[in-house]
C-alpha cells in the first residue's frame, strides 16, 4: 500500500523543517549547548509541524537517527484523546522512574494534551514538579487555553505559527517535482491558499489531485476537486452586488447550485475577493458595505448553511427597491427582492415607469458645470436635476393646506419619484408652525429622513411654504390620507393580485394613479 505524501515527505531533521525557523533555531541551539529542559509545550494550529518537530527533537537529544517507520523503546508517544483518564497518567507516573533502556533520556510525547481530564492533569502536575533526571516531556496541543496554568508554568512554551502561502507553495512545488507531478503555478498557489496555513492539509490536497492521473493540473482542476467556485464566477457575484443587479446574482447562484459548490467554500471565495478589493481599491463597493458583507459572510464560511442563507446575505447589502422588509430583531431596514415577483400595485407601477422614463430621457438642457451633490454611503444616488428643479426661484409663500401640499407633490413627481411615492401615502398636517407627516410604516419614515431625501424635502418645503421645518412620525392612522382613493370591492379582495399586495403592506388601501 502506498504512503500518503504528507508522511512520505515529512521532515527528518530540524534543518528540513519549513516555516518554523524561530522554533527550530532555538531547539538547535539548546542541543549545541546541552541545555535540555525537562518539559516543553508546543502550541499552534493543526498541520504546522508540532508532532513532527517533537519526534525529531526526541531523537536528536538521544543522538538517534529519526526514521518515521521505526519505533524506539525510549521514545513513548501518548495520544491524550484516547488516554485521557487518571489511570493512564498514574501508569505513566509509575513507569517514568524506570531508567532508559539504551538512550540518555526517556522522552514522553503527549499529543492533544488538552484532552486530559482535570484529575489526569493533577496527576501529571506531580510528575512535572519532581521529574527524574532522565525524563523529558513534550506536550503538544491545538488548544492551549484548555491547559491549566500550573502545567504551562512548568514547561518551556513554543508557539507555532500558520504556514505562509509562500512557504507552502515552495514546499508543494518541491514535493511535486519529487513525485513527477506536473502542476500549474496558479494551481499550487490555490492549494496553498486553501490549506489555510496547514502543511498537512495542503499536501493532502496535492496527493488527492495527483490521483486523477492527468498530465498537468490547472486551477480549474483544484476548484473541481475542492468544490470551490471558479474565481471568475465569484468575481461576477461581487460585481453583481456592486451593480445592484439582483437578476444577475440569482443566475450566478443557480450556476453554483448546479455545479454542486459547497456554500461555505463559496462564502470564503466571495469574502476573499471582497477583502482583496478593499486592499486594492479595485471595486466601487463602499468600504462600509464591504465590511458589513465580510461580517455577514463569516458565519457562513465556517459553518453548515444552505444557498438561501448565502443569497439573503448577499442581497442584504444591495440597494433594492422592489420589496422592503423591516428587520425583525432591530431597528434596521434591509431591502431584499424575493425570488417570485409579487404583483405590484398601480402606484408602484407608476413610480417605476416614471423612473424608467427619467433614465432614458435626454438631458440636453443640463448645465455642463453642474456637479452631483455628495451623498451618504448607504443611499442610492439621485438623478441629476434639470433646470426646472432649481428651487432658487421660490413661489409665493403660502400657509399650509392640502391643496398646496398636492401642488408640492405634483412638482416633485418626475424629479424624485421614490420620495414622491412615499409622501403620497403620508397623512400631512401642520402643528405649531411645523409640517408633520404621519406614516403607517417605519421604513417610510426612515427613507424620508435619509440625508438625500432630507435635502430634497427642505428645498420643496421652502419653495411652497417658505419654511424648512418638518417632522415625520409613525402612527397607525384611523383614516386614510387625504388623497383620492377607493375601497377594494369584494371582487378585488378575492383577486390574487390585490391580495398579494395586501400581504406586503398590511390592510392598506389601493391608491389610484
Amino acid at each position: 500500500m502506498g504512503r500518503a505524501l504528507y508522511r512520505k515527505h515529512r521532515s527528518k531533521t530540524l534543518d528540513e523543517v519549513v516555516g518554523q525557523q524561530h522554533i527550530t533555531d532555538t531547539l538547535q541551539n539548546a542541543l549545541k549547548i546541552g541545555a535540555i529542559n525537562h518539559a516543553y509545550l508546543f502550541t499552534g494550529p493543526r498541520g504546522v509541524g508540532k508532532t513532527s518537530i517533537a519526534r525529531i527533537f526526541a531523537h536528536e537529544i538521544n543522538d538517534i537517527k529519526y526514521d518515521d517507520e521505526a519505533a524506539h523503546l525510549d521514545i513513548i508517544e501518548i495520544d491524550a484523546a484516547s488516554n485521557r483518564r487518571i489511570d493512564e497518567i498514574r501508569e505513566l507516573r509509575d513507569k517514568v522512574h524506570v531508567a532508559p533502556t539504551s538512550s540518555k533520556y526517556k522522552v514522553y510525547i503527549i499529543d492533544e494534551v488538552h484532552m486530559l481530564t482535570r484529575e489526569a492533569f493533577n496527576a501529571l502536575l506531580k510528575t512535572l514538579e519532581e521529574p527524574p533526571e532522565h525524563a523529558v516531556f513534550i506536550l503538544a496541543t491545538t488548544e492551549s487555553h484548555k491547559i491549566p496554568d500550573t502545567i504551562i508554568s512548568r514547561t518551556q512554551r513554543f508557539n507555532f505559527k500558520p504556514i505562509t502561502p509562500e512557504d507552502a507553495s515552495k514546499h508543494l512545488k518541491h514535493i511535486a517535482a519529487e513525485e513527477n507531478i506536473e502542476i500549474d503555478d496558479d494551481a499550487v498557489s490555490l492549494i496553498a491558499q486553501h490549506g489555510n496555513g496547514s502543511f498537512r492539509d495542503s499536501i493532502s490536497i496535492l496527493d488527492q489531485l495527483s490521483a486523477q492521473g492527468k498530465k498537468i493540473y490547472k486551477p480549474s482542476d483544484v476548484n473541481s476537486l475542492l468544490g470551490m467556485p471558479d474565481e471568475e464566477i465569484a468575481g461576477d457575484i461581487v460585481q453583481a452586488i456592486v451593480d445592484n443587479d439582483s437578476a444577475r446574482l440569482f443566475s450566478l447562484m443557480q450556476t453554483l447550485r448546479e455545479q454542486g459548490i459547497d456554500v461555505s467554500l463559496a462564502a470564503r471565495a466571495i469574502s476573499r475577493i471582497v477583502r482583496d478589493s478593499m486592499i486594492n481599491e479595485s471595486l466601487t463597493l463602499q468600504k462600509k458595505t464591504s465590511i458589513r458583507l465580510l461580517k455577514d459572510l463569516l458565519p457562513l464560511s465556517t459553518g453548515s448553511s444552505d444557498f438561501i442563507a448565502l443569497e439573503l446575505c448577499l442581497l442584504g447589502v444591495m440597494e433594492l427597491d422592489d420589496v422592503v422588509i423591516e428587520h425583525p430583531a432591530a431597528d434596521i431596514v434591509q431591502e431584499k427582492p424575493i425570488k417570485k415577483a409579487r404583483p405590484k400595485s398601480p402606484e408602484v407601477q407608476e413610480i417605476q415607469a416614471a423612473e424608467k422614463k427619467e433614465e432614458i430621457a435626454p438631458k440636453a438642457d443640463k448645465k455642463p458645470e453642474e456637479k452631483p451633490t455628495p451623498i451618504a454611503d448607504d443611499e442610492p444616488e439621485e438623478k441629476s436635476q434639470s433646470p426646472s428643479d432649481d428651487l432658487s426661484e421660490v413661489v409665493e409663500s403660502k400657509n399650509f393646506s392640502q391643496e398646496t401640499w398636492k401642488q408640492l407633490l405634483d412638482d416633485m413627481k418626475g424629479k424624485h419619484n421614490t420620495l414622491y411615492g412615499i409622501l403620497r401615502m403620508a397623512a400631512v398636517s401642520e402643528e405649531d408652525g411645523k409640517i408633520v407627516m404621519e406614516f403607517a410604516f417605519g421604513f417610510h419614515k426612515k427613507r424620508v429622513e435619509s440625508p438625500q431625501s432630507s435635502a430634497a424635502m427642505r428645498k420643496f418645503m421652502r419653495k411652497y411654504f417658505g419654511k424648512t421645518e418638518y417632522s415625520s412620525i409613525v402612527k397607525k392612522r384611523d383614516k386614510a390620507p387625504d388623497v383620492k382613493s377607493k375601497k377594494m370591492t369584494k371582487t378585488e379582495e378575492s383577486s390574487p393580485d390585490i391580495s398579494s399586495v395586501s400581504n406586503i403592506f398590511g390592510g392598506a388601501e389601493l391608491l389610484e394613479s
